[in-house]
């Protein structure tokens, strides 16, 4: 396995010596997997079952999201807020829906540069042509895992009439939770400015949804500052096409005395039909690293 150590090896050290540091760290400690040449077919597939009509968007607060206090605009939190609420309403409904209203959205606390933002809507009514979804908006602090509840809205969809609307909607059905399988899911929609001249989404732009998905699952699990040592492998398997959903699905496959693999598998869904098709699958090496950028092992490891 080829291992890219630059994130880390910094102006005026020993490269040398910092690729063999990260080389002990990489060791792995988890005797069911061993770092070695394996295709990537060895770690996946994840058995993987879609989650229903619910729908996470997980995004990272960065500089330009924010305003001059370090905290996020408001427009950028209600921009993530109608994303998962359409997203929400088109997974139950099916049909293309636009946005008609929303209640009082009140804001709660802020979200700050550098934390994690979890946008997540569920279905709360449904009648003949249009639906409420009820979205909740929470900040995480990346490395304490602090939460919380930045906003919540209510967002009322209405589906447009044409060949392709079936009326009436279908009714609620019972929620069902999908904790505890130890996988992380999260959303995005695939529009105009990420796509080639083919109308397919570009690849560098997949490599860094599922660069992100790798992060944000890594930090979560070790809870320390996490940096990208490597991309293992990637595998391209069907084109995403402009308009569909994107559904990444991260598992953490082995943790080290400072680093985590991650196996990402990306999916691409139909709004209108549900169809889904297996587009991507990747693995990633992250490491934790100190201020320096040195490797810094995991709490209780050895």
């Amino acid at each position: 396995m080829r291992m890219t150590f630059r994130q880390v090896a910094r102006p005026g050290h020993d490269n040398g010596q910092v690729q063999r540091a990260l080389a002990r760290c990489l060791r792995p400690t988890t005797p069911a997997v061993q770092l070695d040449r394996r295709v990537v077919s060895d770690y996946f597939p994840f058995d993987y079952a879609p989650a229903g009509n619910s729908a996470q968007l997980i995004d990272m607060i960065f500089p330009g999201d924010a305003n001059h206090h370090g905290t996020l605009f408001g427009g950028v939190a209600l921009a993530h807020m109608d994303k998962i609420a359409f997203l929400a309403a088109t997974r139950h409904g099916r049909a293309p829906f636009v946005t008609a209203s929303s209640q009082k959205i009140d804001f709660e606390a802020p979200g700050r540069i550098g934390e994690i933002i979890e946008a997540t809507g569920r279905i709360v009514r449904v009648g003949n042509s249009s639906l409420d979804v009820e979205v909740e908006l929470i900040a995480e602090a990346l490395v304490s895992g602090e939460r919380r509840l930045c906003t919540r809205g209510r967002f009322t969809l209405v589906a447009v009439k044409g060949p392709e609307t079936r009326l009436p909607l279908p009714p609620m059905t019972a929620e069902t939770s999908d904790d505890g399988d130890g996988r992380l899911r999260m959303v995005e929609m695939v529009f105009p400015q990420s796509t080639n001249h083919f109308g397919n989404l570009f690849g560098g732009d997949a490599l860094k949804m599922m660069g992100k998905a790798a992060f944000i699952t890594a930090t979560r699990h070790a809870r320390a500052t996490m940096v990208m040592a490597s991309s293992d492998r990637v595998d391209f398997q069907t084109a995403i096409k402009e308009g569909e959903m994107v559904e990444l699905v991260c598992e953490v496959r082995m943790t080290g005395r400072a680093s985590v693999m991650v196996g990402v598998e990306l999916w691409a869904e139909e709004l209108l039909t549900g169809r889904r098709h297996h587009a991507a699958t990747a693995t990633f090496t992250m490491v934790s690293v100190d201020d320096n950028g040195r490797p810094l092992r995991f709490a209780g490891r050895e």
